[in-house]
């Protein structure tokens, strides 16, 4: 069995994928993602997908003959044509949990860089300016103690993260399509949850229904001076309406690793606010995550071969 990695795979990410391929009998190849014409020479022969950020288009798949599986390393299933590999008969997994410690310690470091300004902070201590800050500054900057968080979703990352918010001070509250009366956090509308969180945190996944969620409407509903978050995904916020939110003021900050267009455009408005902290859609990206995701798709792998039912398999 043939596997190709399409992604710009770090050194030791590389010797995780040999060494846990190598012990599942597996033949590994990686291919970075700007390498065209080299991925469609691997994947012409390849009996498995490991799929990362790049869109798993219907030509991808027309293009690979062999193709049994397309294996996301993640959850999101929107970067792949579904249709298009279900017509093909290939199925499609993801692996829920294999990265939300990861994605729950981002947004917790989005939300305080936010709140404290790092970005502006850390180049300013560079330069040896670091005593004489915008006096503006200070006034705009604050604690998560005394805060409310407001998760819109309430899956496997923001679970451990209400834990430690409100070990810090708090209060969290949370809206999803049903109460969880065994975790942390009261369970509220979407409308409450927009109108009282001083930080609101998006961890739902994109689809036609969640597509747009945080517009003008959803934006202009949210407490005066809040901040968001999202290390979901990026069309779930219209992104005009959000600068426009950020630049008047009536939003404090923004903490984004993800954005409607990947990898984010230079000449993207959000860039230029300085009251938005940015990351390159890396939230889920530690060695921890990688190794966890590697166990679980080497298992689908020999459940291929086994002609073993996949675990999650969506398609």
């Amino acid at each position: 069995m043939k596997a190709v990695l399409h992604y710009r795979a770090s050194a030791g990410f590389r010797a995780m994928l040999a060494h846990q391929a190598a012990a599942a009998g597996v033949e590994a190849v990686v291919v970075d993602e700007t390498d065209d014409a080299g991925f469609a020479h691997e994947i012409a022969d390849a009996d498995v997908l490991l799929h990362v950020l790049k869109p798993v288009t219907a030509a991808m798949i027309a293009g690979a003959p062999r193709l049994r599986l397309v294996q996301k390393l993640g959850v999101g299933v929107n970067t792949i044509d579904l249709e298009a590999a279900k017509a093909a008969g290939v199925a499609v997994a993801n692996m829920p949990g294999t990265n939300s410690q990861a994605v729950a310690e981002m947004t917790l470091a989005l939300m305080l860089s936010v709140l404290r300004r790092l970005p502006y902070l850390d180049p300013l201590t560079r330069r040896g300016e670091g005593w004489s800050p915008d006096t503006d500054l200070i006034d705009g900057v604050g604690e998560i103690a005394g805060r409310t968080v407001g998760f819109i979703g309430y899956g496997a990352s923001p679970s451990p993260l209400s834990a430690a918010l409100e070990a810090l001070g708090a209060r969290v509250i949370y809206t999803a399509r049903s109460p969880k009366p065994q975790l942390p956090g009261r369970f509220v509308s979407l409308e409450e949850l927009l109108a009282t969180s001083d930080i609101v945190s998006l961890h739902v996944p994109l689809t036609a229904e969640t597509e747009g969620l945080i517009g003008r409407a959803a934006l202009a509903a949210m407490k005066p001076g809040a901040i968001l978050v999202n290390t979901a995904r990026g069309g779930l916020v219209d992104e005009a309406a959000l600068v426009e939110a950020l630049h008047s003021g009536r939003l404090r900050g923004a903490g984004l690793d993800v954005f409607a267009a990947e990898p984010v455009d230079p000449g993207n408005p959000l860039l230029m606010l300085p009251n938005v902290v940015v990351a390159p859609h890396q939230a889920w990206l530690t060695p921890e995550t990688l190794d966890r995701s590697l166990v679980v798709a080497f298992d689908n792998c020999r459940r291929l071969m086994a002609g073993q039912a996949l675990e999650n398999q969506v398609v």
